[in-house]
């Protein structure tokens, strides 16, 4: 089976600051006619900053899509200062928090959701913080509280519903599987 969508016909419908809304007329492999509802997104990095203590550097914000409070890892869009994903990590970490790292790695990427939007998230792990003397300050629409925790205290977070974004909840799995590593190397 083919399951090639071929765009006929596509309209921006919104751009703003951050995302742009398209709408789609596509042709399905059937021949039938239908049409796509799409989020495009210039994509983003985000941060597992783990302190030299085991504790994750989170950040609290009131999240309006939500209503509510929400508690993450650091995280932010690509701009056009940045190189590449790692450069937006880094900016987004000493942004959000004060904080960089001396050491970096690569962890994992993904769609968030791919369904309606076509941003791309790349994760990194940051070991080895340092608090920047004059860090970059954060986005002039953003209220942001750092947050350092244990293992416990991020899974409670978790299981009072604050944490629940994607990628906070893979940074707990992400945690967990690698204290699980830790254990089983032992």
């Amino acid at each position: 089976m083919t399951f090639y969508e071929e765009t006929i016909r596509s309209k921006t419908i919104y751009k703003g600051n951050v995302t742009e809304y398209v709408v789609d007329d596509v042709k399905l492999p059937d021949g039938k006619m239908a049409k796509r509802e799409i989020v495009r997104h210039d994509g983003a990095a985000a941060v597992l900053p783990f302190t030299n203590d085991d504790k994750l550097i989170l950040v609290k914000q009131y999240r309006k899509a939500i209503d509510q409070l929400s508690i993450e890892i650091p995280a932010g869009l690509k701009d056009e200062t940045d190189e590449n994903s790692m450069e937006t990590a880094k900016r987004e970490l000493e942004e959000e928090t004060g904080y960089n790292a001396k050491s970096w790695k690569f962890v994992t990427s993904f769609y968030s959701t791919p369904g309606f939007t076509d941003e791309f998230l790349e994760i990194y792990e940051a070991t080895d913080l340092f608090q920047i003397e004059d860090p970059l300050s954060p986005d002039e629409d953003e209220n942001i509280e750092v947050i350092k925790a244990t293992y416990d205290e991020a899974w409670d977070y978790y299981n009072k519903g604050l944490l629940r974004d994607s990628k906070t909840v893979f940074a707990l799995f992400y945690w967990k599987m690698r204290k699980l590593e830790i254990k089983l190397g032992e």
